[in-house]
């Protein structure tokens, strides 16, 4: 049965007691580690992104928290599926429009705040009428379909480094982790230094360009490598405008 020759080595008790004892597959699922970390830059944008339409820190957080089980559970069945990811290039097409669509809604908004207004009050008005799910898990389920389109690299990437799905699973759910932790930290700088919000829309344009400019029959890949060192190079500029910009406004009030 084809299923239970995908999934098989995931219930093999010898399989993942050679794996822990081994410090190659160690070295292997570190180097994936630091590859998923590289690889998901973007998703920690998006994913901080995404959270900023929740109400308060807690609902931030626990959405996160619910996403990473989500993204394991994804992760686990996605590798043993792994050989065929290479035919769902309409996952990123679809990944790659929606985040175009989510970059410019935001611009959208922030130019026309009386159109971003009168919508707020509509959502209020008709609140319990328009959407099955609440706010809140509307944005669980966001952050989900977002993990599915980035993770379709950074497993592919992984079995082509590693054959045991054993090392690519241990390799993927630290990696999440690590991005989880990235996503948290942007969030919070977020509160701290509101020009990042704008910043993370800008980013996850590129992000979309990048998605569709990977797609056929272009299949221009941008290094993970340079596009990560766009990313934290444009997120120290933002930093930077920041707290120029209160020096200036703080001079100009003395």
């Amino acid at each position: 049965m084809l299923i239970f020759k995908m999934y098989q080595p995931f219930f093999e008790l010898n399989n993942w007691a050679h794996v822990v004892t081994s410090s190659k597959d160690w070295l292997v699922i570190l180097t994936l580690v630091v590859m998923e970390c590289l690889l998901s830059v973007d998703n920690a944008v998006v994913l901080a992104a995404q959270t900023q339409v929740l109400p308060n820190k807690i609902e931030k957080e626990k959405s996160l928290l619910y996403g990473l089980w989500g993204a394991y559970l994804f992760r686990f069945l996605i590798i043993g599926v792994g050989s065929y990811l290479i035919n769902f290039w309409e996952i990123k097409l679809a990944g790659g429009l929606y985040l175009c669509y989510l970059s410019l809604k935001f611009f959208y908004n922030q130019r026309h705040p009386e159109a971003s207004q009168h919508k707020k009050v509509h959502h209020v008005e008709a609140n319990g009428k328009k959407h099955i799910f609440s706010l809140f898990w509307r944005t669980v389920i966001s952050i989900e379909l977002m993990d599915i389109v980035f993770s379709i690299d950074s497993v592919l990437a992984a079995l082509a480094i590693a054959e045991n799905p054993v090392v690519v699973l241990i390799g993927g759910m630290i990696g999440i982790l690590c991005m989880r932790g990235v996503a948290e930290i942007i969030i919070r700088l977020m509160a701290i230094i509101p020009e990042l919000e704008p910043m993370a829309y800008v980013l996850i344009g590129i992000i979309a360009l990048k998605l569709l400019l990977d797609l056929p029959p272009l299949k221009f890949e941008v290094p993970n490598t340079i596009f990560a060192i766009i990313v934290f190079g444009i997120l120290g500029l933002t930093v930077v405008f920041h707290f120029w910009r209160k020096q200036k406004h703080g001079s100009k009030k003395l």
